[in-house]
């Protein structure tokens, strides 16, 4: 029974992994501003743009279909042309794997911090992530998302627990689960089950980890414990040197006498004041 669902889950993961025609991000990413912000423990989320990546956005309606885990240079390992792998990612088809940063050099992403997490326990969380290298994607997992095409009646409140079934193998892992485990390790939380106790003395909120097959890639992103940190913005902004389309004249604007840049012609050839809206 194993062999044929990973028969069946390779089968439509061939299908799934091919890129969608015509896909083109609205804002992609700037690579040396991405480059120059990421710190290691922060989570890069990616609009992905494969078959697959349209079904988890639908699913989780989402912009974010993948998620990576940035631990900066793993050991000495580089891509062919010496780029640093310095990502560690579950991906459909190749299981945990490292990768360079300009894999999504033309992707729209987003950075997820987790908020005061320490340098120590940022060390621990990326080098659990490192250490799983090699583990196989969780193909049972693709073949719980494919539930989701066909016109099933499932209540809204069941849909992420179908997502999380799984094959139960602890070396078989997808990209949400391998992050939210790494997080685990260190008792971070993501999006914690919060339990309220009310007692006459004190008032307590016990926090439950919930299992790492249960997050998505929004999760990082809806976190209240994730900070939402933009490249544009941490590497100085202003906006007064933005070069707009519109503005793609050389007329020198201070020679025009202020009365004159005051009146606009109508219809008859005279000049009417400009009155502000």
């Amino acid at each position: 029974m194993g062999y044929a669902l990973d028969k069946i889950g390779h089968l439509l993961a061939r299908y799934l992994e091919k890129p969608v025609q015509g896909y083109e991000p609205f804002t992609p990413s700037d690579p040396d501003a991405l480059r120059a912000t990421l710190r290691p423990g922060d989570v890069l989320l990616v609009e992905g743009n494969n078959r697959v990546s349209g079904v988890i956005k639908y699913l989780t309606q989402s912009t974010w279909s993948h998620a990576a885990l940035y631990v900066g240079r793993v050991g000495d390992r580089e891509a062919h042309d010496g780029e640093p792998l310095v990502l560690v990612e579950a991906e459909l088809g190749k299981g945990v794997i490292a990768s360079p940063l300009s894999k999504y050099r033309h992707f729209h992403t987003r950075i997820c911090r987790p908020s005061g997490l320490s340098r120590e326990d940022a060390a621990r969380v990326c080098c659990y992530a490192a250490e799983r290298i090699g583990f196989d994607y969780d193909l049972q997992n693709i073949i719980d998302l494919m539930r989701y095409l066909f016109p099933m009646p499932v209540p809204a409140r069941w849909r992420r627990r179908m997502m999380a079934l799984g094959s139960g193998d602890p070396t078989r892992i997808i990209c949400s689960a391998l992050i939210a485990q790494a997080f685990d390790s260190v008792r971070y939380p993501i999006l914690p089950r919060i339990t309220r106790v009310e007692s006459e003395a004190m008032r307590q909120e016990i926090l439950e980890i919930r299992h790492s097959s249960l997050y998505a890639p929004r999760d990082f992103d809806i976190s209240p414990f994730f900070e939402v940190v933009k490249p544009t913005l941490q590497n100085g902004f202003d906006y007064k040197k933005m070069q707009w389309a519109d503005q793609a004249c050389n007329c020198d604007i201070a020679e025009v006498p202020a009365a004159e840049a005051a009146l606009v012609p109508e219809a008859g050839g005279e000049k009417r004041p400009v009155t502000a809206i």
